[in-house]
Protein backbone atom coordinates (compact mmCIF):
# COMPACT_ATOMS: atom_id res chain seq x y z
CA UNK A 1 0.00 0.00 0.00
CA UNK A 2 3.16 2.06 1.20
CA UNK A 3 4.43 1.32 -2.53
CA UNK A 4 1.43 2.55 -4.51
CA UNK A 5 0.65 5.66 -2.21
CA UNK A 6 4.14 7.04 -3.67
CA UNK A 7 3.78 6.38 -6.97
CA UNK A 8 0.62 8.25 -7.19
CA UNK A 9 2.24 10.80 -5.25
CA UNK A 10 5.21 11.55 -7.73
CA UNK A 11 2.47 11.19 -10.46
CA UNK A 12 0.42 14.18 -8.89
CA UNK A 13 3.55 15.94 -8.32
CA UNK A 14 5.03 15.57 -11.85
CA UNK A 15 1.70 16.61 -13.32
CA UNK A 16 1.41 19.86 -11.32
CA UNK A 17 5.29 20.39 -12.20
CA UNK A 18 4.14 19.69 -16.06
CA UNK A 19 0.97 22.26 -15.59
CA UNK A 20 2.81 24.67 -14.07
CA UNK A 21 6.01 24.94 -16.84
CA UNK A 22 3.09 25.06 -19.25
CA UNK A 23 1.14 27.78 -17.67
CA UNK A 24 4.81 29.80 -17.82
CA UNK A 25 5.65 29.17 -21.20
CA UNK A 26 1.56 30.39 -21.93
CA UNK A 27 1.85 33.56 -20.16
CA UNK A 28 5.84 34.25 -21.82
CA UNK A 29 4.27 33.42 -25.63
CA UNK A 30 1.24 35.30 -24.68
CA UNK A 31 2.89 38.79 -24.34
CA UNK A 32 5.45 37.76 -26.95
CA UNK A 33 8.35 39.47 -25.60
CA UNK A 34 10.39 36.58 -26.72
CA UNK A 35 9.88 37.69 -30.17
CA UNK A 36 11.47 40.81 -31.81
CA UNK A 37 9.79 44.17 -32.04
CA UNK A 38 7.43 44.50 -34.81
CA UNK A 39 6.78 40.83 -34.90
CA UNK A 40 3.33 39.95 -36.20
CA UNK A 41 3.70 37.21 -32.99
CA UNK A 42 4.10 40.17 -31.00
CA UNK A 43 1.09 41.06 -28.54
CA UNK A 44 3.06 43.97 -26.26
CA UNK A 45 3.07 47.72 -27.64
CA UNK A 46 6.39 46.91 -29.55
CA UNK A 47 4.42 44.48 -31.72
CA UNK A 48 2.04 44.02 -34.58
CA UNK A 49 -0.18 41.38 -34.05
CA UNK A 50 -3.03 43.45 -33.44
CA UNK A 51 -2.65 44.64 -37.35
CA UNK A 52 -1.75 41.26 -38.44
CA UNK A 53 -5.20 39.97 -36.52
CA UNK A 54 -7.28 42.72 -37.73
CA UNK A 55 -6.46 41.38 -41.59
CA UNK A 56 -6.98 38.19 -40.59
CA UNK A 57 -10.44 38.57 -39.73
CA UNK A 58 -11.45 40.11 -42.96
CA UNK A 59 -13.63 38.18 -45.06
CA UNK A 60 -12.29 36.75 -48.48
CA UNK A 61 -8.86 37.99 -47.31
CA UNK A 62 -5.71 35.08 -46.79
CA UNK A 63 -3.43 36.78 -44.39
CA UNK A 64 -0.22 34.45 -43.51
CA UNK A 65 3.46 34.39 -42.10
CA UNK A 66 6.57 34.00 -43.86
CA UNK A 67 8.86 31.93 -42.12
CA UNK A 68 11.13 31.14 -45.39
CA UNK A 69 15.01 31.39 -45.16
CA UNK A 70 15.03 30.89 -49.28
CA UNK A 71 14.52 34.62 -49.83
CA UNK A 72 12.13 34.36 -52.59
CA UNK A 73 9.13 35.97 -52.74
CA UNK A 74 5.56 34.62 -53.40
CA UNK A 75 3.19 34.74 -56.10
CA UNK A 76 2.53 38.62 -56.86
CA UNK A 77 -0.56 38.72 -58.18
CA UNK A 78 -3.13 40.25 -56.12
CA UNK A 79 -0.73 39.88 -53.49
CA UNK A 80 0.37 42.32 -50.86
CA UNK A 81 4.33 41.74 -49.14
CA UNK A 82 4.74 43.41 -45.75
CA UNK A 83 8.80 43.69 -44.92
CA UNK A 84 8.70 45.55 -41.37
CA UNK A 85 10.92 47.06 -39.65
CA UNK A 86 13.83 46.77 -42.03
CA UNK A 87 17.30 48.29 -41.42
CA UNK A 88 19.66 50.06 -43.77
CA UNK A 89 21.91 47.81 -43.84
CA UNK A 90 20.08 45.04 -44.90
CA UNK A 91 19.23 47.13 -48.07
CA UNK A 92 22.79 48.43 -48.46
CA UNK A 93 23.56 45.04 -50.52
CA UNK A 94 21.03 42.88 -51.93
CA UNK A 95 21.86 40.40 -54.83
CA UNK A 96 21.25 40.33 -58.13
CA UNK A 97 18.83 37.09 -57.72
CA UNK A 98 17.19 38.74 -54.92
CA UNK A 99 16.62 42.66 -56.95
CA UNK A 100 15.57 40.44 -59.89
CA UNK A 101 12.66 38.32 -57.57
CA UNK A 102 12.04 42.13 -56.41
CA UNK A 103 10.95 43.39 -60.14
CA UNK A 104 9.35 40.04 -61.37
CA UNK A 105 7.18 40.37 -58.02
CA UNK A 106 6.05 44.05 -58.70
CA UNK A 107 5.39 43.74 -62.52
CA UNK A 108 3.02 41.34 -62.15
CA UNK A 109 0.93 43.06 -59.82
CA UNK A 110 2.51 42.47 -56.34
CA UNK A 111 2.78 45.46 -53.77
CA UNK A 112 5.48 45.38 -51.74
CA UNK A 113 5.57 47.72 -48.51
CA UNK A 114 9.01 48.29 -46.63
CA UNK A 115 8.93 49.78 -42.97
CA UNK A 116 11.79 50.98 -41.79
CA UNK A 117 13.27 50.87 -38.02
CA UNK A 118 12.85 54.13 -36.35
CA UNK A 119 16.32 55.73 -36.32
CA UNK A 120 17.98 58.76 -34.51
CA UNK A 121 20.98 58.21 -36.82
CA UNK A 122 22.36 56.75 -39.77
CA UNK A 123 24.81 53.53 -39.38
CA UNK A 124 28.36 53.86 -40.02
CA UNK A 125 29.36 53.24 -43.42
CA UNK A 126 31.29 49.65 -43.87
CA UNK A 127 34.82 49.44 -44.34
CA UNK A 128 36.36 49.58 -47.79
CA UNK A 129 38.12 45.63 -48.56
CA UNK A 130 40.45 46.30 -50.28
CA UNK A 131 41.65 42.98 -50.74
CA UNK A 132 38.98 42.37 -53.17
CA UNK A 133 39.81 44.75 -55.36
CA UNK A 134 43.66 43.56 -55.67
CA UNK A 135 42.51 40.41 -55.83
CA UNK A 136 40.35 41.26 -59.40
CA UNK A 137 37.39 39.42 -57.42
CA UNK A 138 33.67 40.97 -58.24
CA UNK A 139 32.42 44.38 -57.06
CA UNK A 140 29.74 43.91 -55.04
CA UNK A 141 26.30 44.77 -55.99
CA UNK A 142 25.17 48.30 -55.79
CA UNK A 143 22.66 49.34 -52.82
CA UNK A 144 19.17 48.49 -53.73
CA UNK A 145 18.71 52.24 -53.02
CA UNK A 146 21.17 53.36 -55.61
CA UNK A 147 18.85 51.21 -58.21
CA UNK A 148 15.69 52.55 -57.40
CA UNK A 149 17.10 55.81 -57.03
CA UNK A 150 16.78 56.76 -53.03
CA UNK A 151 19.20 58.26 -50.42
CA UNK A 152 18.33 57.67 -46.73
CA UNK A 153 19.34 60.43 -44.05
CA UNK A 154 18.29 61.36 -40.38
CA UNK A 155 16.99 64.34 -39.22
CA UNK A 156 16.89 64.37 -35.65
CA UNK A 157 13.65 64.59 -33.45
CA UNK A 158 13.63 66.99 -30.75
CA UNK A 159 14.17 65.95 -27.45
CA UNK A 160 11.52 66.46 -24.24
CA UNK A 161 13.90 68.18 -21.62
CA UNK A 162 11.42 66.97 -18.75
CA UNK A 163 10.71 63.58 -19.87
CA UNK A 164 13.76 62.64 -21.66
CA UNK A 165 12.52 61.74 -24.40
CA UNK A 166 12.11 62.20 -28.36
CA UNK A 167 9.33 64.04 -29.63
CA UNK A 168 7.22 62.80 -32.49
CA UNK A 169 7.46 64.82 -35.93
CA UNK A 170 4.85 66.29 -37.84
CA UNK A 171 4.16 64.34 -41.05
CA UNK A 172 2.43 66.13 -43.85
CA UNK A 173 -0.15 64.60 -46.41
CA UNK A 174 1.80 65.56 -50.15
CA UNK A 175 -0.37 63.12 -52.63
CA UNK A 176 -4.21 63.26 -53.78
CA UNK A 177 -4.82 59.93 -51.68
CA UNK A 178 -7.83 60.43 -49.35
CA UNK A 179 -4.85 59.91 -46.08
CA UNK A 180 -5.12 61.50 -43.28
CA UNK A 181 -3.58 65.17 -43.42
CA UNK A 182 -0.81 64.82 -40.51
CA UNK A 183 0.82 61.82 -39.20
CA UNK A 184 2.91 61.77 -35.96
CA UNK A 185 6.26 60.43 -37.35
CA UNK A 186 8.39 58.72 -35.05
CA UNK A 187 11.40 58.09 -36.84
CA UNK A 188 14.24 60.89 -37.41
CA UNK A 189 14.84 58.97 -40.80
CA UNK A 190 14.02 61.06 -44.06
CA UNK A 191 14.48 60.10 -48.00
CA UNK A 192 16.58 62.19 -50.18
CA UNK A 193 17.33 63.04 -53.31
CA UNK A 194 14.55 60.31 -54.34
CA UNK A 195 14.03 59.75 -58.62
CA UNK A 196 11.31 61.48 -60.19
CA UNK A 197 9.26 58.06 -60.33
CA UNK A 198 9.05 58.25 -56.50
CA UNK A 199 5.42 59.94 -55.42
CA UNK A 200 5.74 61.47 -52.48
CA UNK A 201 3.50 60.65 -49.98
CA UNK A 202 3.88 62.22 -46.45
CA UNK A 203 7.10 64.64 -45.75
CA UNK A 204 8.48 66.09 -42.85
CA UNK A 205 9.68 69.27 -43.08
CA UNK A 206 9.77 68.91 -46.64
CA UNK A 207 11.67 65.66 -46.48
CA UNK A 208 9.97 62.88 -47.61
CA UNK A 209 9.10 59.75 -45.37
CA UNK A 210 6.63 57.68 -47.45
CA UNK A 211 6.96 57.21 -51.05
CA UNK A 212 5.59 55.47 -53.18
CA UNK A 213 6.13 54.38 -57.21
CA UNK A 214 4.43 52.20 -60.02
CA UNK A 215 6.48 48.96 -61.07
CA UNK A 216 4.64 47.68 -64.16
CA UNK A 217 1.62 46.48 -62.50
CA UNK A 218 2.46 46.63 -59.20
CA UNK A 219 3.93 48.75 -56.66
CA UNK A 220 6.42 49.18 -53.78
CA UNK A 221 5.58 52.01 -50.77
CA UNK A 222 8.86 52.54 -48.64
CA UNK A 223 8.18 54.38 -44.73
CA UNK A 224 10.92 55.38 -42.32
CA UNK A 225 8.68 54.86 -39.17
CA UNK A 226 7.40 51.55 -38.69
CA UNK A 227 5.35 52.75 -35.45
CA UNK A 228 2.35 53.45 -37.46
CA UNK A 229 1.61 50.12 -37.49
CA UNK A 230 2.29 48.95 -34.47
CA UNK A 231 0.13 47.43 -31.04
CA UNK A 232 0.48 50.81 -29.36
CA UNK A 233 -0.03 52.83 -32.20
CA UNK A 234 -3.36 50.67 -33.25
CA UNK A 235 -4.58 51.37 -29.58
CA UNK A 236 -3.80 55.38 -29.30
CA UNK A 237 -3.45 56.57 -32.76
CA UNK A 238 -4.91 54.50 -35.22
CA UNK A 239 -5.26 55.60 -38.75
CA UNK A 240 -7.69 52.55 -40.56
CA UNK A 241 -7.39 55.05 -44.17
CA UNK A 242 -3.38 55.11 -44.22
CA UNK A 243 -3.62 51.01 -42.74
CA UNK A 244 -5.97 50.39 -45.66
CA UNK A 245 -4.26 52.28 -48.56
CA UNK A 246 -0.61 50.50 -47.15
CA UNK A 247 -2.52 47.14 -47.47
CA UNK A 248 -3.98 47.86 -51.06
CA UNK A 249 -6.59 45.75 -52.88
CA UNK A 250 -4.77 42.73 -52.95
CA UNK A 251 -6.62 39.06 -52.04
CA UNK A 252 -3.29 38.09 -49.86
CA UNK A 253 -1.42 39.76 -47.38
CA UNK A 254 1.72 38.09 -46.73
CA UNK A 255 4.11 39.61 -43.55
CA UNK A 256 7.82 38.82 -43.46
CA UNK A 257 8.99 37.57 -40.25
CA UNK A 258 11.97 35.77 -41.26
CA UNK A 259 14.32 38.60 -41.38
CA UNK A 260 13.21 39.29 -37.99
CA UNK A 261 14.75 36.31 -37.18
CA UNK A 262 11.57 34.41 -36.40
CA UNK A 263 12.13 31.12 -38.69
CA UNK A 264 10.61 28.08 -39.15
CA UNK A 265 13.29 24.62 -39.10
CA UNK A 266 11.05 21.76 -40.59
CA UNK A 267 11.49 18.91 -38.22
CA UNK A 268 9.51 16.25 -36.55
CA UNK A 269 7.10 19.01 -35.34
CA UNK A 270 6.13 20.09 -38.59
CA UNK A 271 5.61 17.31 -40.02
CA UNK A 272 3.07 16.65 -37.38
CA UNK A 273 1.17 19.83 -38.08
CA UNK A 274 1.45 19.78 -41.80
CA UNK A 275 -0.05 15.88 -41.68
CA UNK A 276 -2.34 16.37 -39.04
CA UNK A 277 -0.63 13.92 -37.00
CA UNK A 278 -2.03 14.48 -34.03
CA UNK A 279 -4.41 11.41 -33.28
CA UNK A 280 -1.51 9.36 -34.06
CA UNK A 281 0.66 10.58 -31.70
CA UNK A 282 -1.93 10.40 -29.38
CA UNK A 283 -2.42 7.34 -29.88
CA UNK A 284 1.15 5.97 -28.79
CA UNK A 285 1.08 8.09 -25.64
CA UNK A 286 -1.58 6.59 -24.57
CA UNK A 287 0.48 3.45 -25.59
CA UNK A 288 3.76 4.18 -23.87
CA UNK A 289 1.33 4.95 -20.39
CA UNK A 290 -0.49 1.59 -20.81
CA UNK A 291 3.07 -0.28 -21.08
CA UNK A 292 4.20 1.93 -17.98
CA UNK A 293 0.93 1.06 -16.06
CA UNK A 294 1.27 -2.54 -16.67
CA UNK A 295 4.89 -3.20 -15.58
CA UNK A 296 4.37 -1.24 -12.79
CA UNK A 297 0.97 -2.35 -11.31
CA UNK A 298 -0.33 -6.01 -11.18
CA UNK A 299 -3.96 -6.93 -12.58
CA UNK A 300 -4.43 -10.12 -10.73
CA UNK A 301 -5.49 -8.85 -6.83
CA UNK A 302 -3.42 -10.42 -3.97
CA UNK A 303 -4.41 -12.85 -2.14
CA UNK A 304 -6.32 -11.06 1.47
CA UNK A 305 -5.70 -14.62 3.22
CA UNK A 306 -2.21 -15.35 2.54
CA UNK A 307 0.69 -14.48 5.26
CA UNK A 308 4.01 -13.31 3.65
CA UNK A 309 5.01 -14.30 7.92
CA UNK A 310 5.06 -17.35 6.40
CA UNK A 311 7.52 -17.25 3.72
CA UNK A 312 11.19 -18.36 4.30
CA UNK A 313 13.59 -17.54 1.70
CA UNK A 314 16.79 -19.96 0.94
CA UNK A 315 20.01 -19.40 -0.41
CA UNK A 316 20.04 -22.31 -1.89
CA UNK A 317 18.75 -25.81 -3.25
CA UNK A 318 19.67 -27.52 0.18
CA UNK A 319 18.86 -24.17 2.15
CA UNK A 320 15.03 -24.34 0.50
CA UNK A 321 14.60 -28.31 0.76
CA UNK A 322 15.08 -27.90 4.38
CA UNK A 323 12.50 -25.17 4.60
CA UNK A 324 10.22 -27.03 2.85
CA UNK A 325 10.87 -29.47 5.15
CA UNK A 326 10.63 -27.37 8.17
CA UNK A 327 7.27 -26.12 7.16
CA UNK A 328 5.35 -29.61 5.82
CA UNK A 329 6.59 -32.07 8.79
CA UNK A 330 6.15 -31.96 12.08
CA UNK A 331 9.32 -33.05 14.35
CA UNK A 332 7.38 -36.16 15.66
CA UNK A 333 6.78 -37.40 12.30
CA UNK A 334 9.98 -36.78 10.79
CA UNK A 335 12.47 -39.84 12.03
CA UNK A 336 9.15 -42.35 10.71
CA UNK A 337 9.10 -40.31 7.19
CA UNK A 338 12.28 -40.14 6.83
CA UNK A 339 12.57 -43.86 8.02
CA UNK A 340 9.85 -44.99 5.66
CA UNK A 341 11.43 -43.71 2.43
CA UNK A 342 14.78 -45.34 3.40
CA UNK A 343 13.72 -48.37 3.39
CA UNK A 344 11.89 -47.99 -0.19
CA UNK A 345 15.18 -47.08 -1.92
CA UNK A 346 17.04 -49.65 0.10
CA UNK A 347 14.97 -52.72 -1.40
CA UNK A 348 15.16 -51.17 -4.73
CA UNK A 349 18.63 -50.56 -4.81
CA UNK A 350 19.63 -53.90 -2.67
CA UNK A 351 22.25 -52.11 -1.23
CA UNK A 352 21.99 -53.11 2.05
CA UNK A 353 21.05 -57.14 3.37
CA UNK A 354 18.08 -58.26 4.53
CA UNK A 355 19.61 -59.00 8.28
CA UNK A 356 21.23 -55.05 8.23
CA UNK A 357 17.39 -53.85 7.12
CA UNK A 358 16.06 -55.82 10.10
CA UNK A 359 18.85 -54.59 12.56
CA UNK A 360 17.68 -50.92 11.10
CA UNK A 361 14.33 -51.70 11.39
CA UNK A 362 14.74 -53.00 14.90
CA UNK A 363 16.58 -49.82 16.53
CA UNK A 364 13.39 -47.85 14.46
CA UNK A 365 10.79 -49.24 16.29
CA UNK A 366 12.87 -49.92 19.14
CA UNK A 367 12.92 -45.50 19.41
CA UNK A 368 9.47 -45.36 17.82
CA UNK A 369 8.17 -47.00 21.19
CA UNK A 370 9.26 -44.72 23.33
CA UNK A 371 6.68 -41.75 24.58
CA UNK A 372 6.71 -39.13 22.16
CA UNK A 373 7.94 -36.68 24.63
CA UNK A 374 11.55 -39.18 25.27
CA UNK A 375 11.72 -39.61 21.61
CA UNK A 376 15.19 -38.53 19.81
CA UNK A 377 14.84 -38.31 15.98
CA UNK A 378 19.10 -37.79 15.72
CA UNK A 379 19.46 -40.53 18.65
CA UNK A 380 17.99 -42.99 16.70
CA UNK A 381 19.62 -41.64 13.47
CA UNK A 382 23.28 -42.02 13.78
CA UNK A 383 22.10 -45.58 15.89
CA UNK A 384 20.89 -46.74 12.10
CA UNK A 385 23.57 -44.94 10.56
CA UNK A 386 26.25 -47.16 12.67
CA UNK A 387 24.23 -50.22 11.93
CA UNK A 388 24.79 -49.78 7.93
CA UNK A 389 28.17 -48.68 8.17
CA UNK A 390 29.23 -52.06 9.88
CA UNK A 391 27.70 -53.92 6.90
CA UNK A 392 29.61 -51.45 4.46
CA UNK A 393 33.37 -52.22 6.41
Amino acid sequence: MKRYSALVLLLVLTAVFAFGIIKLFELRFEAGDVYPEYSTLRSDPLGTMAFYESLANLPGLTVRRDFSTSNHLPDGNKTTYFHLAASIEELQFISDQTFNDIEKFLNVGGRLVITMRPESSLPLPPREDKTLKDNNEPAKPPPIGERWGIEFDVVPLKRDPLQARLVPGMAQNESHEPLPATLDWHSGMVLKNSNPDWETIYSRNRDPVMIQRKVGRGSIVIATDSYLLSNEAMQRDRQSGLLAWLAGSSEAMVFDEAHLGVTEQPGVATLIRQYRLYWPIAGFVLLAALFIWKNATSFVPLDADSKTDDIVSGKDAATGFDNLLRRNITPRDLLQLCFGEWKKSSVQTGQYSTLRTREAETAFQAENSRPVKDRDAVRAYRQIAKILQIQHK
